[in-house]
């Protein structure tokens, strides 16, 4: 069956990489003729990227996976696929999405094998390291939006930098957080990072992380006719995934968004604005 093949490529988690187009649409270019075609190669890119860090990751942690409430499913862990098929496909990835990012551009090249790097360094050691492990997970976020500028030929300012690197790390602790939260006692027998971090200073690293993020987009926007007004929006949306957190729901950003309705509607407003913003 070619479902648990699909499944090992977490697909939904696809949707980070749609950062690659953040560049041409805060810059207004989005829209132009054959822009969006040509972004797809560097989409493509960054999702075969991905599935192979993920199938890496999956390999690495087969055993401990095995033991997990819920990752106990996966398909390497269930037995539904093996590790050679499981090593064959993500070879095959790994070459496909060095191939697609060479055909973008040398640039975007080098974004994309830093991301693979940093992303193997995640899986064989950073991940077991308290807060190495949350940068490592921002920094594959920074990685694709410099990614997109490269695509496009889009500069990134210091500003958008900053919002998008401060973002990641928030999320990122509140993944944390809620893994920590609901693996309980067995946290240190997944992720032994978790038990290294003492009470109350995910807690702490949330509220801080979260205030920075305001700034800076505050910031980054100020100057801006109609963007200015997302501010408020934002400070919803930080709040409202904070909320859904601490409520003992799933930190993973990708599941918060798509599984929200709130929180979807609120991302879907921010783009309007935006867009309004941006092309009108």
């Amino acid at each position: 069956m070619i479902t648990p093949y699909i499944r090992l490529l977490r697909p939904q988690q696809w949707l980070k990489n749609l950062m690659v187009f953040f560049p041409p649409f805060l810059s207004g270019i989005l829209f132009k003729p054959g822009i969006i075609i040509e972004g797809m190669l560097a989409f493509a890119a960054f999702c075969c990227a991905s599935s192979t860090t993920y199938i890496f990751n999956d390999l690495l942690d087969q055993d401990q996976d095995a033991c997990h409430p819920e990752k106990c499913s996966r398909p390497l862990p269930a037995g539904e696929v093996t590790r050679n098929a499981a090593l064959s496909l993500a070879a095959l990835l790994l070459l496909a999405a060095l191939l697609l990012a060479w055909r973008v551009s040398p640039l975007f090249f080098l974004y994309v094998v830093l991301y693979l790097a940093i992303s193997s360094a995640y899986s064989l050691r950073l991940k077991h390291m308290p807060i190495f492990d949350i940068f490592c997970i921002a920094f594959g976020f920074v990685l694709r939006l410099y990614g997109g500028g490269a695509a496009f030929g889009v500069y990134i300012s210091e500003w958008l930098f900053l919002t998008v690197f401060l973002l990641s790390i928030f999320l990122s602790v509140g993944k944390r957080y809620s893994e920590k939260r609901s693996l309980g006692v067995l946290a240190v027998d997944h992720r032994p990072a978790l038990n290294e971090y003492p009470d109350g200073f995910l807690d702490a690293a949330m509220s801080l992380s979260g205030a920075a993020v305001l700034v800076t987009y505050s910031i980054y926007v100020i100057n801006r006719p109609l963007l200015v007004y997302t501010v408020p929006l934002c400070l919803f949306g930080l709040l409202r995934y904070l909320m859904m957190i601490k409520s003992g729901c799933s930190g993973d950003p990708t599941d918060a968004l798509t599984k929200d309705r709130l929180l979807l509607v609120i991302g879907i407003i921010w783009g309007l604005m935006v867009g309004l913003s941006v092309y009108l």
